[in-house]
């Protein structure tokens, strides 16, 4: 039997993804989560197998909760399960660990097929995103701006364009303020943008993020 912990926070998300997998006879769902802080304490009681992991959440966000997940348990596999297809995400979220990255507009055997491919060890990527991901590794493209930012730039970015004050990031991801505010300069460069207004604009027009609420009053 294969447990699942889903991740995300929207509600009919999870409840669409838990009525795929309550029909699928060797899986089982250990639990929900619908944020990166919940899934890490969440995961202190279950033993869950695989984690269906989403990226933009409150609060810390996938790309973190992936890497603190598996720091404390290596064993445990990641599937990433997003709206976005496209450049940085796939590639630094895998560099973080995940072993399987699907789009929220798969079909639904194919997330089965994806939880029972890396439960036995092997990696699973949607096809139309591993074919991006191998065109890109041969061509030495980059189609948006943000394929240029580290790991830790994105964290801090997604977190910035979801309305976080830089010291609510430097406490959620335990960096000192002035580390903060080094990353949130240093992307602000690389990307051409002087405040996080502009950030989320630029976001938005490239899909990096979902229009969402607070995106009509981020800070600066």
């Amino acid at each position: 039997m294969i447990r699942v912990l889903l991740v995300d926070d929207h509600k009919l998300v999870r409840t669409g993804i838990r009525l795929i997998l309550e029909d699928t006879p060797d899986v089982r769902i250990a639990g929900e989560a619908d944020s990166g802080e919940a899934a890490i304490a969440l995961s202190r009681t279950l033993k869950a197998d695989v984690v269906l992991m989403d990226v933009n959440m409150p609060g810390i966000g996938g790309f973190e909760a992936t890497r603190k997940l598996l720091a404390t348990q290596p064993d445990l596999k990641v599937i990433v399960v997003s709206v976005h297809a496209t450049e940085p995400f796939p590639l630094r979220l895998m560099e973080a660990g995940a072993q399987g990255y699907l789009t929220k507009d798969c079909a639904a055997d194919e997330i089965i097929t994806a939880i029972r491919q890396v439960h036995a060890g092997r990696r699973y990527i949607t096809p139309a995103i591993a074919q991006q991901l191998a065109l890109s590794a041969v061509s030495r493209t980059h189609g948006s701006p943000f394929e240029q930012l580290s790991q830790r730039e994105i964290q801090v970015m997604l977190m910035t364009t979801g309305g976080e004050s830089p010291q609510a990031i430097a406490e959620k991801l335990h960096l000192s303020p002035k580390t903060v505010s080094t990353y949130r300069t240093r992307l602000f460069q690389k990307l051409g943008v002087s405040n996080a207004v502009e950030l989320t604009r630029l976001a938005l027009r490239y899909g990096v993020i979902e229009e969402r609420p607070e995106h009509a009053g981020t800070p600066d």
